[in-house]
């Protein structure tokens, strides 16, 4: 069984409402310190990135802080959420570092223009509502389930998204990827597109207790192996007991393209240089932003974004804490390199490894 960190005190609450490629309206709430592209591009450069790390100065960055309420979109009300300010310069932030980063040369301007691997892997990630006009590239473990409930919702295939049922991910699903090329140029040009992006280490952290923790297919398919290669006789694990700091070292020596999507970076699932997203959601304002992009496709009023089934267990800051603070903070530096672009082009702070952090 995994490792059991301590109960968390509370669960997050959801955060309020905001937008990617245009600003909200912002009524209050104070600005956050946020990484700029600038900044990442100077720490890079001069090979400071793991120094800095070292001494906590890039998780003095902070992050963004869930609202005090959050309104419905079909409750009523009309009330400007508290945070909008902060949630206005998060956005700022993001669009100005993805402009910086895919307006370099190298990078791909289309998805034509990625190499064939790339471009399949974002192609069937891309889900399609032709009756809505939109495309959702769906991120595993930043509530994609939700959203293929919703697909299906606005496709006739489900009654509900309440509907009590095992998720079938592939059945009553449009993929861009299994369109004609000339289909696919059209949508991308003509469609709405977003995506919803989590805190890199909290996503890896998800999937980790999620998959080792919970499903015997993954154990057996990827635990197995992981135990195996990392652990001296390990050859009798049923794949149930990896560690966190086993599965990272597997992330470290896996290459990004052959990762399993649970936790390949976003960056590579998405390819938000290629594909220019008009909303990038937070995971951290869930609910706010999903009803802001559901009123964007003018979805009909009765569909709603699902509330968290029961058995859900959020990775509260507590855990994280505990995670990583017994984590070997080689691995977790080492490993920053490969989810770097997620952290920077996405504005989330770097971990906070430090000794005096640790010791709260």
């Amino acid at each position: 069984m995994l490792p059991r960190p301590p109960l968390p005190r509370g669960g997050r609450r959801a955060a309020a409402a905001g937008r990617s490629r245009s600003r909200p309206r912002g009524a209050g709430g104070g600005t956050a310190l946020l990484p700029s592209m600038l900044m990442f591009g100077v720490i890079l450069a001069s090979s400071g990135l793991l120094l800095m790390i070292e001494k906590g100065i890039l998780a003095e960055v902070k992050p963004l802080r869930p609202a005090a309420g959050e309104p419905s979109r079909r409750g009523g009300g009309g009330q400007e959420a508290p945070g909008d300010l902060e949630y206005e310069v998060l956005q700022d932030v993001r669009n100005r570092t993805i402009r910086a980063v895919c307006g370099q040369r190298a990078m791909p301007r289309s998805v034509w223009e990625l190499p064939a691997g790339p471009r399949r892997t974002v192609l069937r990630h891309l889900l399609v509502s032709d009756k809505y006009r939109f495309l959702y590239c769906y991120v595993p473990k930043v509530a994609c389930s939700n959203w293929k409930r919703i697909l299906k919702v606005l496709d006739g295939a489900l009654e509900s998204v309440d509907v009590k049922l095992k998720m079938d991910h592939k059945s009553d699903l449009v993929f861009l990827g299994d369109m004609k090329p000339d289909e696919i140029s059209y949508r991308l040009k003509n469609y709405y597109k977003f995506i919803f992006v989590r805190n890199p280490v909290e996503r890896l952290l998800s999937a980790y207790r999620n998959k080792f923790g919970e499903i015997k297919e993954y154990q057996q398919k990827y635990g197995v192996e992981i135990v195996r290669r990392y652990r001296k006789n390990g050859g009798n694990s049923a794949g149930d007991d990896v560690t966190f700091s086993e599965f990272l070292q597997y992330l470290l020596d896996e290459e990004v393209e052959r990762m399993n999507e649970h936790w390949m970076p976003i960056y590579n699932l998405c390819q938000p240089c290629a594909v220019r997203y008009d909303f990038i959601g937070s995971y951290e304002r869930l609910n706010a932003d999903a009803d802001y992009v559901l009123e964007r496709v003018q979805s009909p009023s009765f569909v709603r974004f699902p509330e968290r089934q029961s058995w859900y267990k959020p990775v509260t800051a507590e855990t994280l804490h505990y995670y990583l603070c017994n984590t070997q903070r080689r691995l977790i530096k080492e490993l920053l390199t490969k989810y770097i672009m997620d952290f920077s082009l996405f504005a989330y702070p770097l971990p906070n490894i430090t000794s005096e952090f640790c010791r709260q």
